[in-house]
Order: C-alpha cells, then sequence, then structure tokens
C-alpha cells in the first residue's frame, strides 16, 4: 500500500516505456517488504542536467539511468564514484539527504551474465565489442579488467566513436583495435563477441548488427545486450550455427541487483527479481 511515507526509486530514459526494471524493482520490494516504489520516468534529452535537482527537490531516493543520459546526468552529482569516473558513465544515482553519488552498475552486470549465463568463468582472448554507446563504455571496461583478454576489437557505425572510446579506456593501445563496421575477419576469430547496440531491439526485431552470419561457428559465445525480444534475430543467426547465444536479460538483471544493494543496503532477491523479468519481457 502507498503511504505518504513512501519512497520512490526509478529510471529514466528517453524512451523508457519500454523498461521492464519496474517490473523487477517492484517485485523485489516487495518481496523484501520494503516501502518504495520504483517507476518510469521519460526525461526528453534537454532536460537531463536537471535531473539531480529534481531528485533533491522531490526527495527520489534512486535512480537508474538509462540511455541516453547516462554521461549527462554526470554534472548534476555531488559524487561520482571511481568505477564511474572509470568509465565515464553513470547508470545508477542514490540520493542520501540530498547529496547524490553516481555509480555504474553495467560492468558488473555484464561480468556476472557471462560467468553465470554464458557459462564463462574465464573470458576468451579474443572479442568482438560492437557499438560505442554507453553500454559499450561500461563492457569496455569490464573486458579490460580481465587479464585473460589479449585482443579487444571494437567496430561501430562511426567509427571516429568507437576510437574516441578505445583512446579514454585504453589509452595506451595496448589490447583494443578499431576496425571498419562490418569487416567479418575478427568475428570468424573471435571466442566472444557482444552486441551493445540497439541493433535488433523491438519494433525494429527483423534487423541483426552482424550482416554476414557465415562469421559465427560453435564454440563461440554471442552475447546480445538486448533484451526485447529475448531471441534477436543476431541470436537466432548464432544459434543456427552452433554457437552459445546469450541474451541481454542477465545483465540488466545484475546491474539491477547492484543498484538495488546500493540504494537499501540488503542483498537484492536475485531469483525474484529474475522471474519478474521473464514474465515482463515476455517468451
Amino acid at each position: 500500500m502507498i503511504s505518504g511515507a513512501t519512497g520512490v526509486l526509478g529510471v529514466i530514459g528517453h524512451p523508457v516505456a519500454h523498461s521492464a526494471s519496474p517490473a523487477m524493482h517492484n517485485a523485489a520490494l516487495q518481496a523484501d517488504g520494503l516501502d518504495f516504489v520504483y517507476v518510469a520516468f521519460c526525461v526528453p534529452p534537454e532536460r537531463a542536467t536537471a535531473v539531480g535537482d529534481s531528485m533533491r527537490a522531490l526527495a527520489i531516493a534512486g535512480l537508474n539511468v538509462t540511455v541516453p543520459h547516462k554521461q549527462a546526468v554526470m554534472a548534476g552529482l555531488d559524487e561520482i564514484a571511481a568505477e564511474a569516473q572509470a568509465i565515464g558513465a553513470v547508470n545508477t544515482i542514490a540520493n542520501r539527504d540530498g547529496y547524490l553519488t553516481g555509480y555504474n552498475t553495467d560492468a558488473h552486470g555484464i561480468a556476472a551474465s557471462l560467468r553465470q549465463d554464458g557459462g564463462l568463468e574465464r573470458l576468451p582472448p579474443r572479442v568482438v565489442l560492437l557499438g560505442a554507446g554507453g553500454a559499450a563504455r561500461a563492457i569496455l571496461y569490464a573486458l579490460l579488467q580481465a587479464p585473460e583478454v589479449e585482443e579487444i576489437t571494437l567496430q561501430n557505425r562511426t567509427a571516429s566513436r568507437a576510437e574516441a572510446l578505445a583512446a579514454e579506456l585504453d589509452p595506451a593501445a595496448t589490447r583494443t583495435r578499431v576496425i571498419a563496421a562490418g569487416d567479418p575477419e575478427p568475428l570468424r576469430r573471435a571466442g566472444l563477441l557482444i552486441n551493445a547496440t540497439s541493433v535488433g531491439m523491438a519494433p525494429a526485431a527483423d534487423a541483426s548488427p552482424v550482416a554476414d552470419p557465415s562469421v559465427f561457428r560453435a564454440g563461440q559465445v554471442v552475447y546480445d545486450t538486448v533484451y526485447r525480444p529475448r531471441r534477436t534475430l543476431l541470436l537466432q543467426q548464432a544459434e543456427a550455427a552452433g554457437a552459445r547465444a546469450v541474451g541481454g536479460l542477465g545483465m540488466l538483471l545484475h546491474q539491477g541487483a547492484r543498484a538495488y544493494e546500493i540504494w537499501t543496503g540488503t542483498s537484492a532477491p536475485v531469483a525474484v527479481m529474475r522471474r519478474a523479468l521473464e514474465a515482463a519481457v515476455g517468451p
């Protein structure tokens, strides 16, 4: 029962109506008996810099931040945690008596999902990462924390964005390289391919970021951060070639669980959150 004492959590994005985070977090809050409600706020890009002041004025306890706001919100925060500073993006904000701290839980989310959903206790030496946006920043950071990864190949529609990302997170260029989008050879050699673009997301679910599915093979892991639909065209292509195909629901789950723990100070009920996500997204 919502009352005058109920705390408010939420997610901001543009668009954001498709988000499954409200279902996941409200199920967790109910399971733990915490007096909070989690809602979605559609914030246009030109208003992102006002989010911090809005959180203070309305006493919003915490927010998740999704595209396109993960960098724009940083200017309005009082503190940015070390990992978020290194990544250069914030996806979680905690409000403690008007003092706003920004975190990034996406790196934790992808690392946990690759282990638990992808079966990768150790990552393969060669990885291809598609995209150069907010999600790609966190994923590249997570890959660079794994010493067993020897080579990370970035491909993005706009090569200059990928080059800027690589220069920022791997300034010595010891393990990353940028190549033209569509070059199939790195994909053939990679043990892991991660799609961090929105290509294939509903309603445009008939698209794939990989034009030539012959690059896939048995023994590869193909991870798509898109989770709606659950089986994207990219994952179907990978499965048809015998690769292990993993959808992005696990990354959403684990980044959300870490955010929940930051806000509440309690362990997240991960199994409850997974069931709620699966029900919200559908088969």
